[in-house]
């Protein structure tokens, strides 16, 4: 970081036009402050960034600034491969964040004014594009994500693009245009980990929860390998509406502001998997309790995901795979769609740890039905509305998976009937609701 104190303006869209909320101060990493402009604070349409960042003319500490603006970038690989092309640490946040904040996750937008921007617009991406994206995995997209200077969350390979749905052709978004989609990759994570989200999502869908639009792209009409797929999630945190404007001869989506529950606990990136009882889930429903527009509904949707993680083995159940989103004008807040949900359990190097506790127990084969009952009392939740939904959930589950895999069989995947009777044998039968029992009829 060059020597002296760096400025960086922070702005978000409020309403479909970007406001000049605050600014980023710093001398080095270790020290970046956040405040509020004082005419942003008096201003009529005034509303705070996170929920750990209430509205005040003070300075956020250094901790408190981190667990926020770092919670925008990238971990793991691409982060690193940013931080190597602008040589700097990957611990330095703020470096990453100055090159990478012209599209974070929701409206925040952070924009050195002594750097510039590139110029706004859409870049048709090639279809070699397109397939190396797929097959060279994290590296490829750790370039896109340098090029485009756009910032997602979390450690696996993915890009932000725009797809066309009139052409079906994608885009790469430049300067201050956004885009409509995450894309992901498959074979740098895990063996068909794209198969087993788009069949984990369809089947929480079947179940009555919200997802986001979500579908398998393959670069060979032919091939279903992992080095042949792309998996694209159409972004909550962007949407349509009459007032859109058009950039290079396409609409563009106006931001809506979200913030992931890891960000609005105030808690940093690196602590995002519970380890020592600090009731994260209990910490999550009490912001939902207080803040949310319809905290009841968002209450029994979060309730009901966590119970589908747990019921469907998914491990990586962390704070920053839930998130909240506000209306166009920031005037309320609700629950995100449900969004990276796998089975860990069908690969042999997962962990057995949940990333949240329930009833103080982490361990997915120790946790029982009666660990849930006691979890929704934690929670402030009625015993009986929790306890109906485990034990719904558990009855349906299986043919829930099974409806699932029988779509993506239709559709190209066939592979998808053996890993969801897998899923299905692998229920935990410590947790099994009682009366209920659990049938998954073979595929021929």
């Amino acid at each position: 970081m060059s020597v002296g104190k760096l400025n960086l303006k922070v702005q978000m869209e409020i309403d479909g036009n970007f406001v000049h909320v605050g600014q980023i101060q710093e001398t080095n990493s270790s020290d970046a402050v956040f405040s509020y402009d004082d005419s942003y604070v008096c201003s009529s349409n005034a509303h705070a960034i996170s929920l750990n960042l209430p509205l005040t003319k003070k300075e956020y500490a250094p901790d408190e600034t981190k667990a926020f603006f770092d919670g925008l970038l990238p971990e793991g690989f691409t982060r690193q491969c940013v931080a190597d092309s602008i040589h700097a640490s990957s611990d330095d946040y703020i470096s990453i964040l100055r090159e990478l904040g012209s599209e974070c996750l929701g409206a925040i937008q952070i924009i050195d004014e002594e750097k510039g921007l590139p110029e706004t617009g859409y870049t048709p991406l090639s279809v070699q594009e397109v397939e190396e994206l797929a097959r060279e995995g994290a590296g490829k997209s750790a370039e896109l994500v340098i090029k485009s200077h756009l910032s997602l969350t979390g450690a696996s390979g993915k890009v932000g693009l725009y797809f066309d749905d009139a052409t079906g052709k994608w885009f790469k978004p430049q300067g201050l245009a956004a885009s409509t989609h995450i894309v992901k990759q498959s074979h740098v994570r895990y063996k068909s980990i794209v198969l087993n989200e788009q069949l984990c999502l369809l089947t929480a869908q079947k179940l009555g929860m919200e997802i986001p639009e979500s579908f398998i792209l393959r670069t060979q009409s032919d091939k279903s390998s992992d080095e042949n797929i792309l998996f694209a999630t159409r972004r909550f945190d962007r949407a349509f509406d009459f007032e859109s404007k058009t950039v290079d001869g396409l609409r563009m989506p106006y931001r809506l502001h979200q913030e992931d529950f890891a960000q609005a606990l105030g808690i940093k990136s690196a602590d995002k998997y519970e380890k020592n009882d600090e009731a994260y889930l209990r910490k999550m429903f009490y912001l939902i309790q207080k803040h949310s527009s319809n905290p009841l509904d968002d209450s029994l949707k979060l309730w009901k995901r966590t119970v589908f993680n747990f019921l469907i083995g998914n491990t990586d159940n962390h704070i920053k795979n839930s998130s909240l989103v506000y209306s166009k004008d920031l005037s309320s807040v609700h629950l995100a769609p449900f969004y990276d949900v796998v089975c860990t359990k069908l690969y042999e190097s997962s962990t057995d740890e949940m990333s949240v506790s329930i009833n103080g127990h982490r361990n997915i084969n120790q946790i029982t039905r009666e660990d849930f009952e006691k979890e929704a009392e934690i929670c402030g939740l009625g015993k009986k509305a929790a306890v109906n939904i485990y034990d719904e959930l558990y009855e349906n589950l299986a043919s829930a998976l099974q409806d699932s895999a029988k779509e993506l069989a239709a559709a190209g995947f066939p592979e998808a009937l053996d890993m969801a009777e897998k899923i299905a044998d692998s229920l935990p039968t410590a947790a099994r609701a009682p009366t209920v029992s659990v049938s998954f009829q073979p595929h021929p």
